[in-house]
Formats: structure tokens, sequence, C-alpha cells
């Protein structure tokens, strides 16, 4: 079992900035009040360079910029940052790096991804992946229904407020690093953001993801190093045909004592009884938790 004490980091539902109180009409024409997720643009530069502008909570902001370059393969994980500087009535990020840094010509090739929020990824989606060799970490489902159970019972805007997608960085049974945000690759990419400045490697992590197991959620994954993914939601065919050629342990619809696993299944150590599992609460549920629901 991990030595880890508790998560570094939680959602804080109880954060003004990120929920906002309207008032509307209920399906019996009653007034009623309910929260709803804020989001607002923040526009990422790399040096001088303009890179992109993302729709986020704004929680993060130093770690989502990073980690979106990280994932874009516009900062090797062997690049010095040599400073974030960020300006909330602005709204911008700038990353600064001990290099100079031009991506003119891959910022005009983009490809619109099947993420919510209009994600959008540059150059070849498919850039770098031949290089990275996961690591043959087991995973033991003893693990696995303790950290769906963890997670499950963890502070969350989407239980307070919808509209949102959350990423958890774990090791073993051991939830690390919790983020949220409106697109499920903010929400990645502020993990990968998180795992570059603390100095964290991937070889013996589980990263959990509450969107679909797609193509760009895979390629990150495998980015970042991790060897094991696993989503409460479906999969896209393209992401279980990536997760087989790059050795990555794919797991997807766990809720309660039910998984699948179509990628990677030679790393699990199956030493849970099912038994001692309880199936999951109602009151616990999160993206994806209810059967014929979205999986976006």
């Amino acid at each position: 079992m991990s030595s880890v004490t508790g998560p570094r980091i939680v959602p804080n539902p109880h954060d003004p900035r990120l929920t906002e109180r309207v008032t509307g009409v209920d399906e019996r024409g009653e007034t009623i009040e309910t929260a709803v997720t804020v989001e607002r643009p923040l526009t990422l530069y790399l040096n001088a360079q303009e890179i992109v502008t993302m729709m986020t909570i704004g929680d993060y902001p130093e770690y989502l910029a990073i980690g979106y370059l990280l994932n874009q393969n516009m900062l090797k994980p062997t690049d010095v940052v040599t400073g974030v500087d960020y300006d909330e009535d602005l709204e911008v990020v700038v990353v600064r790096t001990d290099t100079n840094t031009n991506f003119e010509e891959k910022l005009k090739k983009r490809t619109q991804t099947s993420g919510c929020a209009q994600g959008t990824a540059f150059g070849d989606l498919m850039e770098a992946l031949g290089d990275i060799e996961l690591p043959k970490t087991p995973l033991r489902t003893s693990w696995l229904y303790r950290l769906t159970s963890a997670i499950n019972t963890m502070p969350s805007l989407y239980l307070t407020a919808g509209a949102i997608h959350g990423s958890v960085l774990c090791r073993e049974d051991e939830p690390l690093v919790y983020m949220e945000d409106v697109g499920r690759h903010n929400a990645v990419d502020k993990v990968a953001g998180w795992m570059y400045r603390h100095g964290e490697t991937g070889a013996d992590k589980i990263f959990y993801t509450t969107g679909r197991l797609t193509s760009e959620m895979v390629i990150k994954t495998v980015r970042m190093g991790i060897p094991v993914l696993v989503s409460r939601s479906g999969f896209t065919a393209w992401g279980v045909q990536l997760a087989r050629q790059c050795g990555l342990t794919l797991i997807g619809r766990a809720k309660g004592k039910r998984f699948v696993a179509l990628a990677g299944e030679d790393r699990i150590i199956f030493d849970q009884d099912l038994a001692y599992v309880a199936e999951e609460s109602s009151k616990s549920r999160r993206k994806g938790g209810f059967d014929g629901g979205s999986d976006d």
C-alpha cells in the first residue's frame, strides 16, 4: 500500500471563483436557485508566441499551461521552465523557457479533438508516442476498488454544480492529485503540469478520469508515462486501438463491482474477493455514473 497519507490537491467546491448562484424555474414552474460552474477564457503564451485560448474554470493556471504545452509536445520533460506569469485581470498566462521556441508551422496544423469544450490539438496527434515504452507496473484489483471508492467520496465541483470533468493521479490505492475542469483535456493537462513541477514520474501511477476513453485521453496518458488509465465511462474504437499499440492498460465502465479492460490485461492481478465489494451508492455517483447516461 502507498505511504501517501492523503491527496495533495482535491477540488474545493466552496471556492467562490468556481461557481455562481443563479435563479430559474423547475419542471413545476417554481422558482429555484442553483449553482452553475464558471468558465472563463485563458490565453496561453509560450515565451513571446501566442499559442491558444482555452475555456477553463480558472484554478491552477500554471499547471494547466505547462501541462498543455507538455501534452502538445511543445515542451519536453527535459526543458527548463524559467518562469510562469499569470495575470488574472488580463486572463493571460505566459510560460517562459531558457531556450528560444517557435511553433508557427505546428500551429497551422490543428485537429479538433473529441473532448468537450472544443479541445484542439496541434500537429501530429501521434507525435513522439513511438519513443515511449510504458513500464510493466502491476495493477491489483484491490487497489482499483479502493481507489474508486475513495474518489467517489471526495469533495467535487461536479456534485455541487455539474458540467465538469475530473482527473485523478493515483499511486496504488491512494489518490494523489484530483483536478476538475469544464473540459476533460484541461483536467488532464493540470495533472501533467503538476507532475512536471513536482518532479513526479508516471511509471508507478494510475490515471483516473470521469470522461470517455478516447484517442486523446490515451495519447495524453501515454505521454505522461502512466501505464494504467481508468474511467467510469466507455471507450472509442481508436482509443482501444492506440492503447493496445502503446501497451497501455485501459479500463472502462468502472462502477461499483464492475469494470471492463480492453487493453493491457496482462498487468491486472485479480486479488479482490468481489463478495466484499459494495455496489456504488447513487449519492456518490460522478460523471457517467448512470446506466444509459452520457459518456462525455
